[in-house]
């Protein structure tokens, strides 16, 4: 068995233990709304659906994961930086969805509605993250660094959000970029 293959299983069981934490905390399966679509817009059913558009910023985790990664543990086989990775992403996504995190980016980001992801939305950054991880990978420096600000800059200028303002706001709020981010 070669080390990929190995590193599926681990892969596998860190999704089923996400997928069974979220479960255990109350998080709902699917959409509240009854319906399952591709994409959930910006509204009530975001973070609801399979992808929104906080999708790219999780294939930014992945991107970012794997170029620090690989510069604190390069000599680290690549399949256990993308385990590390995982099990990141899969950690954030847990706590992403406790009450304490779901009132802070109620009161301090523009989710103002937000009531958290579904499961369904959950493993599905999960999954976007690892594709950011092993875009990473195949992918020239520069290319690398094009894809961030393209998965940055199509947000902000869509939705008025994307990665840097989202921690921004979460660890620093800024009512004139709360403001903005309104449309106010």
């Amino acid at each position: 068995m070669t080390a990929r293959t190995r590193a599926y299983i681990p892969a596998i069981l860190l999704f089923l233990a996400a997928a069974a934490i979220l479960l255990a905390m109350g998080r709902p399966p699917l959409c509240t709304c009854g319906s399952v679509d591709l994409w959930g817009a910006v509204g009530p059913e975001q973070s609801q659906m399979l992808a929104d558009w906080y999708s790219a910023s999780h294939i930014v985790h992945g991107l970012l994961f794997y170029g620090a990664l690989w510069l604190v543990a390069r000599s680290w086989p690549v399949e256990r930086r993308f385990l590390v990775a995982l099990l990141v992403e899969a950690a954030w996504e847990i706590a992403e969805n406790t009450p304490l995190v779901i009132d802070r980016y109620r009161e301090a980001t523009a989710a103002l509605g937000y009531t958290g992801d579904s499961v369904l939305n959950s493993l599905s950054d999960i999954a976007m993250m690892a594709v950011g991880f092993l875009a990473a990978r195949k992918l020239p420096l520069w290319a690398a660094i094009a894809l961030v600000a393209a998965l940055e800059l199509v947000p902000l200028l869509v939705i008025r959000d994307n990665l840097v303002l989202n921690v921004w706001m979460l660890l620093a709020p800024n009512d004139a970029l709360r403001s903005w981010q309104a449309g106010a």
